[in-house]
């Protein structure tokens, strides 16, 4: 099982931990949602759970539930910036189909 990010989502995230002030480290989920299944859930982690798995990159954490990491295995995630627009890009090879608006996302 894994979970890599680029430099630039590691800059990014530190960015946002030393902006918040605290946290350990990244929690990246899944919830269902959308037309296609699920969506991806960002958000700062301050303790760990009984079952997260930690992946580290750059001096960064990003922290998976065991229940999750199945539909994230083997992503990595990405920070971009395109333009005006910047945003986390998951680039996951588990994922089969994705809506439309590119919100949700399936895996067989």
């Amino acid at each position: 099982m894994s979970v890599s990010l680029t430099e630039s989502a590691a800059r990014q995230i530190q960015k946002q931990l030393a902006k918040r002030g605290q946290g350990i480290g990244l929690k990246l989920g899944v919830r269902k949602s959308g037309c296609s299944g699920y969506a991806y859930a960002l958000d700062y982690a301050d303790q760990l759970a009984e079952n997260d798995v930690i992946f580290e990159g750059f001096g960064v954490k990003v922290i998976v539930g065991a229940d999750d990491l199945p539909l994230v295995d083997g992503i990595e995630l990405d920070y971009r910036r395109e333009g005006i627009n910047e945003a986390f890009q998951f680039n996951n090879p588990n994922v089969t189909g994705t809506c439309g608006c590119g919100e949700s996302f399936s895996v067989q």
